[in-house]
């Protein structure tokens, strides 16, 4: 096995695709992916599964039901699962995202924005 380490603007620099969710790393079950934000997503909830975003670079918005959650760069959130929750990126916000691999990015909700199978990158 080739260990090394994972050099994450070399990985956000090799797409530029939103709300493209790009695996970078996979341990105990769990997929550790980047992503860029731009705009809004959808609500949408994962019934099994938490979901971490970590902020690296720009800002972002989680909307909840009842408030919406301003994350900066450094900042982090954790969306416990059956959550109802809506991304929004504040201009284009680079994050990574540690969820269990059974995650479907779109949650509950099959549409456009629905990758099956996110690429290895």
């Amino acid at each position: 096995m080739d260990i090394q380490p994972i050099n994450l603007k070399e990985k956000f620099n090799s797409f530029s695709e939103f709300w493209s969710p790009k695996i970078i790393g996979e341990l105990n079950g769990q997929q550790v992916k980047i992503a860029k934000f731009k705009d809004e997503f959808i609500m949408h909830q994962h019934e099994q599964e938490d979901e971490l975003f970590l902020v690296i670079e720009g800002q972002i918005k989680i909307e909840l039901e009842h408030k919406t959650l301003r994350l900066n760069a450094g900042e982090m959130l954790i969306i416990p699962k059956g959550t109802p929750h809506k991304p929004i990126g504040v201009g284009e916000a680079k994050v990574l995202m540690f969820e269990p691999k059974t995650t479907l990015n779109t949650g509950n909700i099959e549409n456009e924005f629905t990758l099956k199978k996110p690429n290895k990158i």
